[in-house]
């Protein structure tokens, strides 16, 4: 069956266009967005909701869609979705930062000229049938100083553009690389030092709480006088309140917003101020970044139900195509091998350590450590995915860690998982054969070669003879049919271990025959999805 995908904002035809010709199930209802009724009783039905700022994915929303694989938000914004209730029913929040950086960078450029001239206010005069010319002495770009906060997708945009109007530029940026601010021709400093030397302050952050009132009262203490603030990037960066002060008593010598702390914005302390130019959120509002950030949802939802790449996601590793379909045995692995510890451990798991040898460790490891997590997980909660198991574990207080090595031994790569409880280590190893199968190689440090079938019986005891034969018996008196069976031991006479691949389930009467032998240490049937 094809996957479904419910568009309940505005979307360009051709957006929708492009789910239908990738065989998606698109159904395309643009109003449902605001009636929040209609759409909580119609969201179980679809696998991906693709939406713009209309459409609310609250917790009741998201509770109510039980079938919910996918959310893409066309646009770079996210306000409108509960992304920590997304990640823990294991929903995948898309954006697309990209499809707007030039419309956004370009009027945060507009927005900067038309206060240093005072365009808006000299029109507004101008239409009022006066000619007030000495009235708008406004200020050159050229050898300003622009500071830029936050120099990734669009603030590198913006400071291109600013090279082009021949001023000096400056970037505050944390994550923001010596190397790339060369590669920009921009020099790197810390907030303060730019809050004290620029002519003009423009913003391209997100909205984090790291980031919130980034310009608070006390820096803007710290301001160049004269200077000019330009936000385009998020409501909530600046203290409208304490700008609005300093604009009104001189020391900031004028501001352009397109984005406000709480919006829409019907009030604010930067309204009707002569020297505060305002916009109703344009910053992405053209005709292009519109139609670029619809059909780029589309292809992103499409791959990810289709394929299982995974771009431009919030709460998820991203995955390309390319990578999926070379990963997907090694994701199957890790999966498999978290979920053989998780059906093994009953007490809660205080670490989970994964160690990548070989060729896989050069493979999205992000990914990797997602799905063999979401293997252990699902032992308690059949719901966990790839998406929502990391949450799950930080929210049990369960430490994640990874180590990459070369390759060593006979397998040309394979991944181990060992966990640590308050009782004791547990560990699993496994490859991927040349056939895309993935096999068990190593229990408890003792080597081994399993086929993973559907239904498993894993087995510990001593090694001595007559097991093989109690196993065999046991399973035959019963009518339970062995497709495969896989033995280790330590050392002779030491601890042994049995794997059985058999062709259904073992009834737990069966279980219970093996154990009143008295010949194992432990008895567990096992189950993997193996589809």
């Amino acid at each position: 069956m094809a996957p479904k995908v419910l568009v309940s904002d505005k979307l360009s035809e051709t957006a929708v266009q492009i789910f239908r010709d990738r065989g998606i199930d698109v159904d395309f209802q643009p109003a449902l967005g605001k009636d929040k009724e209609k759409l909580l009783s119609v969201i179980d039905q679809y696998d991906g909701l693709a939406i713009r700022s209309a459409t609310k994915a609250t917790e009741k929303l998201l509770n109510a869609a039980p079938n919910l694989k996918v959310i893409g938000r066309a646009g770079i914004g996210v306000d409108n979705v509960d992304i920590p209730v997304a990640s823990k029913r294991g929903i995948i929040v898309m954006n697309t930062p990209f499809g707007n950086s030039i419309t956004t960078a370009e009027h945060a450029i507009s927005m900067m000229m038309a206060v240093a001239r005072q365009i808006p206010e000299a029109n507004a005069s101008t239409h009022a049938g006066k000619w007030e010319k000495s009235r708008f002495m406004g200020v050159e770009l050229t050898n300003k100083t622009l500071g830029v906060i936050g120099a990734g997708n669009i603030g590198s945009i913006v400071i291109d553009r600013a090279h082009g109007l021949k001023m000096k530029v400056i970037a505050y940026d944390p994550f923001l690389s010596e190397e790339r601010a060369h590669q920009m021709n921009v020099r790197k400093v810390e907030l303060d030092e730019l809050l004290e030397a620029s002519d003009f302050i423009t913003f391209h952050v997100p909205l984090t709480d790291k980031t919130r009132n980034l310009l608070s009262r006390e820096n803007i203490a710290k301001l160049k006088p004269g200077v000019r603030i330009v936000n385009c990037a998020r409501g909530g960066l600046v203290d409208e309140e304490a700008l609005a002060e300093a604009l009104q008593d001189g020391r900031v010598a004028g501001a352009a917003f397109d984005v406000f702390a709480e919006e829409p914005a019907t009030a604010s302390p930067l309204f009707n101020l002569s020297n505060v130019v305002v916009t109703p959120h344009l910053g992405a509002a053209t005709t292009e970044a519109q139609e670029n950030v619809a059909l780029q949802v589309a292809e992103q939802m499409s791959d990810y139900l289709l394929t299982g790449a995974v771009t431009n996601a919030l709460n998820m590793p991203s995955v390309t195509a390319e990578e999926a379909a070379v990963m997907g045995p090694w994701v199957k692995l890790a999966e498999h091998l978290g979920s053989f510890i998780g059906q093994m451990t009953d007490e809660a798991i205080r670490n989970i350590q994964i160690t990548y040898n070989g060729n896989v460790s050069a493979m999205n490891l992000e990914a990797l450590n997602c799905a063999g997590v979401a293997g252990i997980m699902k032992a308690t909660n059949p719901e966990v995915n790839m998406v929502s198991a990391p949450v799950i574990a930080k929210e049990r207080g369960t430490k994640i860690s990874t180590t990459t090595q070369d390759k060593s031994g006979v397998f040309d790569g394979y991944i181990k998982i060992k966990v640590v409880t308050d009782a004791r280590e547990r560990s699993i190893a496994g490859t991927v054969f040349s056939d895309g199968k993935p096999r068990f190689i190593q229990i408890k440090g003792i080597n081994i070669d399993a086929e993973i079938g559907e239904h498993m019986v894993y087995t510990t005891n001593n090694d001595v003879p007559g097991i093989i034969g109690t196993l065999g018996q046991t399973m035959g008196e019963n009518g339970v049919n062995i497709a495969n069976f896989t033995l280790g031991r330590e050392a002779a006479g030491k601890e042994a271990i049995a794997l059985l691949y058999v062709d259904d389930a073992v009834p737990g009467e069966v279980l219970g025959k093996l154990e009143d032998t008295g010949m194992f240490q432990q008895v567990r049937a096992l189950h993997f999805n193996v589809a």
